[in-house]
């Protein structure tokens, strides 16, 4: 039988580096191939890169057929199963691919929806035509929510967020350097919010200016801290403060550095609070030794 290969399904999945591929090699010719390769009829599905080895080697093969599949959308999220479960998949690939698989059951439930009504319309009996070969009939397509396709891909709900971004926004130089390991998720997303050009010019200067173009745009983002004075006097505007002790907590605050305006604004009332207490502490002490006095 004719193995077809085609070219949008050997680069639906990130390629392997040279060193991957020149260890695969070594290991097929030493041991010959170990895993059957998976077909869609004639279409090769899985072992592209094995299927490659074995025709430059002329080494023998074993080839296996899955019947489940019903489409090339089935076909997609087979092998997007496959490659998540996979340690050598990076996060960033991770993330991608339940991406794709979120789109394709999206689309999936939206197709269902649209036949159920015209269903219910009367303007179809039944099934669509069988020919389409993606259309329904197919499992129900399920809800996937970004919690569930963050723990499926082993990853946070954040860091699906960033990777969404930059799968959307990135241009290709900068997605390039996500893949390679060159700038982190976290900065790649960052960067992925500047212009188009502004990105290409940063990956072609290199990880340092990548690093020095992310740390600009969350500065620019970041809100300006309110002065001390002005937090300390939103803290509790009906309480008499001596200026003297409202200035040494706003020193004291100022030394602190940045932080949320509800974390200073709650330091500033503990701190009053506790001005208030000592005050009260001292007054009874006095009450008690005046006492003790007039006892004697």
């Amino acid at each position: 039988m004719d193995i077809v290969v085609k070219e949008e399904l050997k680069a639906y999945i990130d390629p392997l580096t040279p060193d991957e591929h020149d260890a695969l090699e070594r290991s097929i010719l030493a041991e010959g191939c170990r895993d059957a390769l998976v077909l869609w009829g004639e279409v090769l599905v899985d072992g592209h890169n094995r299927y490659g080895i074995c025709q430059k080697h002329g080494l023998p093969f074993q080839t296996i057929q899955n019947t489940r599949f019903q489409s090339m959308d089935d076909v997609h999220l087979w092998m997007i199963e496959q490659h998540l479960g996979r340690r050598s998949v990076s996060d960033f690939q991770r993330g991608v691919l339940a991406l794709r698989k979120r789109d394709i059951l999206a689309e999936r439930h939206r197709a269902d929806q649209a036949q159920l009504q015209k269903e219910s319309d009367g303007e179809i009996s039944g099934p669509a035509d069988a020919g389409d070969e993606d259309s329904p009939p197919w499992a129900a397509a399920p809800k996937i929510s970004r919690a569930d396709m963050a723990r499926e891909a082993r990853l946070s709900s954040s860091q699906v967020t960033m990777i969404e971004r930059i799968h959307k926004q990135a241009a290709p130089e900068l997605v390039e350097a996500v893949k390679t390991g060159v700038i982190s998720i976290s900065a790649a997303a960052a960067v992925a919010d500047l212009p188009e050009d502004e990105q290409r010019a940063a990956a072609a200067a290199g990880k340092d200016e990548l690093k020095q173009a992310a740390k600009r745009v969350r500065e620019s983002k970041r809100k300006p801290r309110k002065p001390a004075q002005e937090v300390l006097h939103s803290a509790d505007g009906d309480a008499e403060i001596d200026p003297s002790r409202a200035a040494e907590i706003a020193d004291a605050l100022n030394a602190l550095g940045e932080g949320p305006a509800e974390l200073r604004q709650r330091i500033i009332a503990l701190t009053l609070e506790n001005d208030t207490l000592r005050q009260q502490l001292a007054a009874l002490r006095k009450q008690v030794q005046d006492s003790e006095m007039a006892d004697a």
